[in-house]
């Protein structure tokens, strides 16, 4: 939700108002927000979000954030006035929002409670490293009203590990997720693969590793290397093997038969929940379409067909709030060709599938089944699902039907 470039866009009024029609309806739509947490103790050679290390914060106070982000709320509330609702989802990520006091998130937390109140089934998220967190944190999270702990484990193999340059210790993924359960917060786990160096046996460790510790969900997301990365440059040098494209695809169809076997349901390419009871409810918010205020340095926000981005750098962002102007740099009104491209883009990408009657052309349906891309059985019932070989293709499926 708020990568390390930004698009440019048309202007955004100081205010922040938002234009008429972005409201009409929004009582029926879900709202969510998220709260980008720009914060981390190391910059990890393969990350392309928009986060910050200390000695890369200009003069930035981590302890003045939660008061800035406290403006852009006041802001958003006066903006969303004229369409009340209770938020469904709360998003805490980053970046490390666990680097923060607790004290702090829970004040970010209670400034959303107060200007819109939280739905009595509220999805409450928090991203953690498994070392920037304990029992006595996570407890905190719980009283504050926390739901949900999405834990960074990337990988339980010490030399993968390194090459993401990732700090904790593999063994504390048992003690985070423990105490997580003991505490009542539903734990997620965040894998990695196709690191450089990584082999199928060092997946198969990890995801047993994983498994072993009962979560509720699991998220599995092939490396990619963005430019300007570390990992990028070491890769270019040669000082790293570059990503084995097959071997990512035999790992994801690892991960697919392990967490099946498990009792874990797939409801997106890259995720999967116990028995498809436990999905991240706010990231199915943006699958579908849903409202959310992104809240932060670069974060992004959709409502009503409206999207726009915050100021890239914490200092860029404070200065704009102290400024009373609202801290969103850019903005695209989106057309229904647009909202088409996404449904489409997204929605295919979901086990739920998406309607063929949003095809202009259905007649690829047909040839999508016969390469087996797509489940026959959905198609009949008008549902575009892609298969196992279908997710493994999920962006040639999208450049087949979105014409």
């Amino acid at each position: 939700m708020a990568p390390s470039a930004l698009p440019l866009g048309e202007p955004v009024p100081p205010s922040g108002e938002l234009p008429t029609q972005a409201l009409i309806g929004a009582e029926a739509r879900d709202f969510g927000v998220y709260i980008h947490v720009p914060f981390c103790r190391v910059r990890c050679g393969y990350c392309d979000f928009n986060t910050y290390t200390a000695e890369e914060l200009g003069g930035v106070s981590r302890s003045s954030y939660a008061g800035e982000v406290e403006k852009e709320m006041a802001i958003a509330e006066r903006v969303l006035s004229g369409s009340p609702r209770q938020v469904s989802t709360v998003f805490f990520g980053g970046g490390t929002p666990t680097l923060l006091p607790v004290s702090d998130l829970a004040a970010m937390l209670d400034g959303v409670r107060s200007r819109w109140g939280l739905a009595p089934d509220a999805e409450v998220t928090v991203e953690a490293n498994p070392d920037s967190v304990g029992e006595r944190e996570l407890a905190q999270l719980r009283e504050a009203g926390v739901t949900r702990v999405s834990f960074g484990m990337q990988s339980a193999v010490p030399h993968v590990l390194a090459v993401l340059e990732r700090t904790h210790d593999p063994d504390r993924i048992p003690i985070v997720v423990a105490a997580a359960k003991k505490v009542g917060l539903e734990p997620s786990l965040d894998l990695i693969y196709g690191t450089p160096g990584e082999s199928l046996d060092d997946w198969r460790r990890s995801l047993d590793m994983a498994l072993a510790q009962e979560p509720l969900h699991v998220s599995a997301y092939a490396l990619i290397i963005e430019d300007g990365t570390k990992l990028a440059r070491q890769i270019r040098r040669g000082e790293v093997p570059a990503v084995d494209d097959d071997l990512q695809a035999d790992m994801y169809e690892l991960a697919e038969e392990r967490l099946a076997s498990a009792g874990f349901e797939w409801y997106e390419v890259s995720n999967w929940s116990l028995r498809g009871e436990h999905p991240s409810r706010h990231n199915l918010s943006y699958w579908r379409d849903a409202d959310w205020w992104g809240f932060g340095p670069g974060a992004h926000s959709h409502v009503g067909g409206v999207r726009w981005w915050n100021a890239k750098h914490p200092s860029a962002y404070a200065s704009r709030l102290a400024d009373g102007i609202t801290p969103a740099m850019g903005r695209e009104v989106l057309d229904e060709d647009t909202k088409r491209f996404e449904r489409i883009m997204l929605g295919s990408r979901l086990r739920e599938g998406l309607a063929i009657s949003e095809l202009e052309d259905s007649s690829v349906v047909a040839e999508l089944i016969a390469e087996s891309l797509v489940d026959g059985r959905a198609a009949l019932q008008g549902r575009l699902v892609p298969t196992l070989r279908g997710r493994l293709m999920a962006d040639a499926i999208v450049r087949r039907i979105a014409v």
